[in-house]
């Protein structure tokens, strides 16, 4: 009940209140992220969930404390974010996919998808209309460059961009 109610408030009222970019909007970022506390399966403390991010019903995401979705971020679960990961604005999170495999029936009238989980771990920084795949792990420490597309695994440390995402260097190197 609490999840149905907290949806109520956070699409019709939190979605639409301001882009909380500079410390005069802490209230709008409380409020923000109070209402989404309720719709996610774990919010840890301090999260900020900026303006028009779009969680679907919350089930199966998480996320750890001092982090925070992107404007207009579009994510689904499973998904679980670490703590302190950094999320630019456009972000999407893809957890499924259609299915395809029956040559014999048209893609689009393929009953079901694959779900396939998504997590990033701590100390993430996630650039701008970054899109990440189903089933992908993002490790800790790894910085992921604006537009980037993440089709598999980014390890520990490992700064990334492209199209397909790419290992462009290390940041403890």
């Amino acid at each position: 009940m609490i999840r149905i109610i907290s949806l109520f408030f956070y699409y019709g009222f939190a979605y639409y209140l301001p882009e909380t970019n500079n410390r005069y909007f802490f209230v709008i970022r409380k409020i923000r992220a109070f209402i989404a506390s309720g719709i996610l399966d774990k919010a840890g403390q301090d999260i900020n969930v900026e303006s028009r991010a779009n969680v679907g019903s919350g089930k199966g995401i998480s996320i750890g404390h001092n982090s925070g979705l992107g404007v207009r971020a579009h994510v689904r679960g499973p998904l679980i974010i670490g703590e302190n990961v950094m999320m630019g604005p456009e972000v999407i999170i893809l957890t499924r996919n259609h299915k395809y495999d029956d040559l014999s029936i048209p893609m689009n009238m393929q009953q079901g998808s694959v779900v396939k989980p998504v997590e990033i771990k701590d100390d993430v920084w996630i650039g701008t209309r970054v899109i990440i795949l189903p089933g992908v792990t993002i490790g800790t420490g790894a910085i992921i460059a604006a537009g980037a597309v993440v089709t598999k695994n980014v390890p520990d440390y490992a700064i990334v961009g492209g199209n397909p995402a790419k290992i462009i260097k290390y940041r403890d190197q």
